[in-house]
């Protein structure tokens, strides 16, 4: 049995989180009764779906993480990796565990997490921008970035709390035993903290985006109008390694990619702080996976014993700025705001504070292991150690914690007097991109806006359901449309998987059945393609994706449910599943040492969920 075979096994008598006695195994699966639960035992032959999903997964593994693709991208990815994560959990909790912990561990002082880690043994010319470009240890010291690890200076899109729930709750045994959630809670305050603070550029409570390669959608035709600021760097300055891997057509121009440069070579000179440079946008996809986060935050804090109450009145406020800031009742979906871009204004003011361990005051019980007070915030971008439930942090973050608090303040000094100088208001960008769509993922959205989005989805713009087999990256009418063309026409894989955990948490249950199927047929003949042509779903980009095949396996492992009752109950369920013997032996085949789950760390004090990810619900550009 090679280790792959073995990767897809759930012996008997483990339970599958995601199943429930009223709801149908997927086809070609086997369902198998022990002590009146129910297993869900993935289909095994040769060619199955599941299995070539593994196979992408372990060939992609590179002893500590997964790289997205070996040829076009042989590093480790921000939200990528949480993606993966969300996948690999399926198959090994612990692999998905150490995957979040690879990640975090690159995290800089001032909470920040790099969207690129970067592997010392891949030559420096096998990709650009590389680590010579980026000195995140000289240029990122001010602002605590680490010394023994090279990382990229800006950040991708902040899924990394919702992965690491999700990666929790398909096996709290491990998950406890391991003291995971205890370890990784400070790190993700620290990380939102970052983005609440320093990122809120607007002044209307919304993190804002300083490069494109930020929001993840690189090459979006959103990004057009506040880039032509921006002078390009010359075109002799650097040399673009994504060209050989990729047809020039399917790729960002060489003027877009000078601009690309330029911003970053500006931010690096500028010793990564926030707030001066040329480029500022408010991103709807990027806030309402911020807000999924801090409901996710919220319940890993419940988890560990506090009340997690502020946070998802956070998360409710951030969902009201939202629709404030980025909803267009007339068009009927969410845009990009330009920060910088319009006729001035001031905007209002969001009071939102994520200090401390277990966030602000307002948490009230969250005290103890959890509770963090104003002054313990500031004294560190990780809050300070609380015994064996804070996890130690590295030593070289350790000592870089003062200076990186001073660097914090001054930054938001200066970013606030530059700010007061610029259009705090900016304007929204004309530009109908998927990102418009994804805060359908949010419980606290309203009824009448997650509606109207459903409908836009549908619609010529998008053609969900009708012309498009998957929805598009951009406006199917659109100016700018290309069906091949990075993010500015094809279909992503990791965008759809969100609406069509969207789609399910606002009842819309055929629609996102629909959605799923096409998402596993598509993955299924494209062979895992990095993103398809949304008309014929032909393969576009890299081969053998890390992120379509693990959200590949998470739809997999999460079957239709068209019946959604017992929600609550599910929760109960799943969070007292122990650890299963069939992720040990994969585990024990991959020489990843051992774990043992204890029973006193199962005790679980049950809570009413927010949104469908609490429930186990699946809610290139790249620089």
């Amino acid at each position: 049995m090679d280790r792959t075979t073995q990767l897809t096994i759930r012996r008997t008598g483990t339970t599958a989180p995601a199943r429930t006695s009223g709801s149908p195994a997927p086809p070609g699966s086997h369902e198998i009764t022990h002590s009146g639960a129910h297993v869900y035992d993935p289909d095994r032959p040769t060619g199955s779906l599941h299995l070539r999903a593994a196979r992408v997964l372990e060939g992609n593994w590179t002893g500590t993480s997964t790289v997205p693709s070996h040829g076009l991208y042989p590093h480790q990815w921000s939200w990528d990796s949480a993606f993966i994560a969300i996948g690999l959990r399926h198959l090994s909790p612990l692999r998905a565990q150490t995957e979040l912990e690879t990640l975090l561990g690159a995290q800089w002082g001032d909470g920040r997490i790099p969207h690129i880690v970067f592997n010392p043994s891949v030559p420096l010319d096998a990709y650009f921008p590389s680590p010579d470009f980026w000195r995140s240890s000289t240029a990122g010291r001010a602002a605590g970035a680490p010394r023994t690890v090279q990382t990229s200076g800006i950040v991708q899109p902040p899924v990394h709390a919702l992965a690491a729930w999700l990666v929790h709750q398909v096996d709290p045994g491990l998950s406890r035993s391991r003291s995971f959630l205890s370890r990784m809670y400070p790190r993700l305050a620290a990380w939102h903290r970052y983005l609440l603070h320093r990122r809120d550029l607007g002044g209307g409570g919304l993190a804002s985006v300083v490069h494109p390669w930020e929001q993840g959608m690189d090459n979006s035709p959103c990004w057009d109008a506040p880039l032509s600021r921006v002078t390009p760097a010359a075109p002799r300055s650097f040399r673009r390694a994504d060209l050989d891997h990729g047809s020039a057509e399917d790729r960002p121009t060489d003027l877009d990619y000078g601009r690309y440069v330029r911003l970053a070579t500006d931010y690096r000179d500028g010793g990564y702080a926030d707030g001066a440079g040329e480029f500022a946008v408010e991103d709807p996809a990027f806030n309402a996976l911020l807000i999924a986060s801090e409901h996710a935050l919220a319940a890993i804090a419940q988890e560990l014993g506090a009340a997690g109450t502020a946070r998802h009145a956070r998360a409710e406020r951030l969902t009201a700025a939202l629709v404030e800031r980025l909803w267009d009742p007339a068009e009927g979906m969410f845009f990009c705001r330009d920060v910088y871009g319009g006729d001035g204004g001031d905007g209002e003011s969001y009071g939102g504070d994520g200090d401390g361990y277990g966030g602000d005051a307002r948490d009230g019980g969250e005290s103890g292991a959890l509770g963090s007070d104003r002054r313990s915030s500031e004294s560190g971008a990780h809050g300070s150690e609380r015994g064996s439930r804070s996890g130690a942090l590295a030593p070289e973050q350790r000592s870089t914690e003062s200076s990186a608090h001073a660097s914090e303040r001054r930054s938001r000094q200066s970013g606030a007097r530059t700010s007061e100088q610029r259009s705090r208001t900016g304007a929204l960008i004309p530009e109908r991109s998927v990102a418009g769509l994804l805060p359908l993922i949010l419980p606290a959205l309203p009824r009448d806006i997650a509606a109207t989005l459903v409908r836009t989805a549908g619609g010529p713009h998008f053609g969900l359901g009708g012309v498009a087999r998957l929805a598009p990256s951009y406006d199917l009418t659109g100016h700018a449309f290309d069906p091949h063309r990075y993010w500015r026409g094809p279909a992503w894989f990791n965008t759809n998987w969100l609406l069509e955990r969207g789609l399910r948490l606002h009842g819309e249950h055929g629609r996102a059945e629909e959605l799923r199927a096409a998402l596993l047929e598509t993955a299924d003949t494209s062979g895992f393609a990095e993103y398809v042509d949304p008309y014929t779903g032909e393969a576009c980009g890299a081969l053998g994706f890390s992120w379509t095949a693990a959200l590949t396996l998470d739809l997999l492992h999460e079957p239709a449910r068209a019946d959604q009752t017992d929600r609550a109950d599910r929760v109960d369920q799943s969070t007292h599943v122990v650890s299963h013997p069939g992720h040990r032996a994969f585990d024990k085949a991959q020489g990843t040492p051992p774990h043992t789950s204890h029973a006193s760390h199962t005790t679980h004090t049950p809570h009413t969920p927010h949104s469908s990810f609490e429930t186990g619900a699946k809610g290139g550009d790249r620089g």
